[in-house]
Formats: C-alpha cells, sequence, structure tokens
C-alpha cells in the first residue's frame, strides 16, 4: 500500500508561557531559542496509524511537510519511526498562513508523487487547533474524508474507520483512495529506536519548491484568510483587603463590596 502522512512543525506546547513571545508586525510566533520545534501531536499519531497499516499490510509511509528547512528535522523524526521517505515542501510562496493555500500545496504535491491508498493527518493543528488542512487536501483531490478517526482497519480496497462522535463513535466504511484524519484516541506513538534515529539519519529529505509541484503562483498568492492581529492576552487582577474592627464588621463589608461589584 502506498501510505502518505502529511505532518507539520510547531513550537513545543510545553513550552512556558514566560517563554512564549510573538511579533506583532510579522504576526507570527517567535520559537524560544533554547526550545528546539516539535511535530504536531496530532500528526505523530497519524504517523502512528499509517505505521500500523504498512506492518498489517506491508507497503511504504512517505512523509509529507511543509514549512522551512528546519522541518526537516520533524521529518527526521517520522523517518526514524519507521517511515520509508520523507518530501519538505519548501518555496517563498508557500509562506502565507492560509489553511487553503496549504491544503492547495499539499495536494499538488501528493498529485506528484502519484498512486497512493490512503492519505494521513492529524485531526487538528497542535499549534493554531484549525481543523481544516486535510479535508481542504480531500475536497482538491476529489476523495472521500473522514475527521476525526480512531481506529482504521483496510481490506478488500475500502477502509473501515471508527470515527470519534460527542458519545462515543461510529463505523464508517469508505473507498480507497481516502483521507483520514486522526484523533490522539488510536493511541500513544511509537518512539523512535537508536536503530531507527541511525537510518532515519542516512537517509535523503527530497525539497520540492511550487515549480517542483506545478502549482499555480496565482492560486499561492490569492490568500483567502487574512490575519487582523495577532497579541498576547493581557489578565489583569486587582486585590483589596476588607478590614474592621470585627470579624463581623469585615463580613459584611465584604458582602456589600461584593453587592456593589454586582457579585452577590
Amino acid at each position: 500500500m502506498n501510505l502518505i502522512v502529511c505532518v507539520k512543525q510547531i513550537i513545543d506546547p510545553e513550552t512556558p508561557a514566560a517563554a512564549f513571545k510573538i511579533d506583532p508586525e510579522a504576526k507570527r510566533a517567535i520559537p524560544p531559542k533554547d526550545r528546539p520545534l516539535v511535530i504536531s501531536d496530532y500528526d505523530e499519531v497519524a504517523v502512528e496509524a499509517a505505521l500500523r497499516i504498512k506492518e498489517a499490510k506491508g507497503g511504504k509511509v512517505t512523509i509529507l511537510s511543509l514549512g522551512d528547512p528546519s522541518a526537516t528535522e520533524v521529518i527526521k523524526h517520522c523517518l526514524a519511526m519507521g517511515a520509508d521517505e520523507g518530501i519538505l515542501l519548501s518555496d517563498p510562496l508557500f509562506g502565507e498562513e492560509d489553511r487553503s493555500l496549504t491544503a492547495y500545496a499539499l495536494a499538488m504535491a501528493i498529485k506528484k508523487i502519484g498512486e497512493f491508498d490512503l492519505i494521513f493527518c492529524g485531526r487538528q493543528e497542535g499549534d493554531w487547533d484549525a481543523g481544516q488542512v486535510g479535508l481542504g487536501i480531500a475536497e482538491i483531490l476529489g476523495i472521500p474524508s473522514v475527521n476525526p478517526v480512531k481506529k482504521i482497519e483496510v481490506k478488500d480496497g475500502t477502509a473501515l474507520v471508527e470515527r470519534v462522535v460527542s458519545d462515543g463513535y461510529e463505523v464508517i466504511e469508505i473507498p480507497l483512495p481516502a483521507l483520514v484524519a486522526v484523533s490522539s484516541e488510536l493511541g500513544v506513538p511509537r518512539y523512535p529506536t537508536m536503530k531507527g534515529i541511525m537510518m532515519a539519519a542516512k537517509k535523503k529529505v527530497s525539497t520540492w519548491t511550487a515549480q517542483d509541484i506545478g502549482a499555480d503562483p496565482a492560486k499561492l498568492g490569492a490568500a483567502k484568510v487574512k490575519m487582523l492581529k495577532l497579541f498576547i492576552p493581557v489578565r489583569e487582577a486587582r486585590c483589596e483587603f476588607v478590614e474592621a474592627e470585627t470579624p463581623e464588621e469585615t463580613g459584611t463589608s465584604l458582602a456589600l463590596k461584593l453587592r456593589e461589584a454586582k457579585l452577590i
């Protein structure tokens, strides 16, 4: 089976709030200097899902990521987990923070890869929490998609998936090729072994530009979403001590102040 997993490099979600900074002019988060960027946690689960299908049915797992050259490290992490090939999409034209453009670029890259049976994505991004790219890829490629998925079985040219719903899950059968967006309910992703890390270090990650995938520059430049402002919310707290001669008077004063503030 030909399996493709789309992954994203993000700022470590465990970064302390005090170390999190943004550039308000560029409208981007600034990666902390002392913490490496990591793979989006849902995307790592998607890699695990693809590797389980590979182990059960055989085939090849290709990792696809869009970002700066530093995203190669995330692809290498996936290769160390057991994926077979890695491709990085890197081009100044991919710079817009627009999920429709990201979906378009990834879909064009998948067309260049050729035949595939399943595309895996995380159910949502680990940084922005948007869950749009996977469904956008499926729409562009004209294939069925299911999101979010906690279990996948492949047999006889179809995929039997369990889709997470508010009160449990529902079982859906979809024809292949298809796209599934995987949720954390699938299970904990495996850790790369030392052998896997050494093998991944020797593998070359291909880099494709917009021209390599045949993307239309006009489409990549036509952002449908424009970020107006990015900021860190400011939370202000004010503390006032209520003092009086006796506990009874303190309680009365406190009640009056709470009533003035319309809290009681």
